[in-house]
């Protein structure tokens, strides 16, 4: 695990146009120190002989093809309707 040293916290602290206490520069060590023991375990995983994904695109598309059509037909879809005339859906006026 990587040590944070007072060096360190100095630079992040001018880097950051950040002015800290004595004791903020101490949290900040232990909280970094933290996070980077965390962010260690992203190499735990044994990950041999597992390929790389270069690309999604080098998937499969999961989609079917798109296809013209009425799946439902018309009079199926006017059934649903309270209200029709002539084959169309009656709605009242909107200004």
């Amino acid at each position: 695990m990587a040590k944070i040293d007072a060096a360190t916290i100095e630079k992040l602290e001018i880097l950051s146009k950040l002015t800290l206490s004595g004791e903020e520069k101490r949290k900040a060590a232990e909280e970094l120190e933290k996070l980077l023991s965390y962010m260690e375990k992203v190499n735990e995983p044994d990950t041999d002989g597992v390929a790389p994904l270069l690309h999604s695109e080098s998937e499969k598309n999961g989609f079917r093809e798109d296809e013209a059509g009425n799946p439902n037909g018309r009079e199926a879809l006017l059934a649903n309707a309270p209200v029709q005339k002539d084959g169309q859906i009656v709605v009242p006026k909107t200004v």
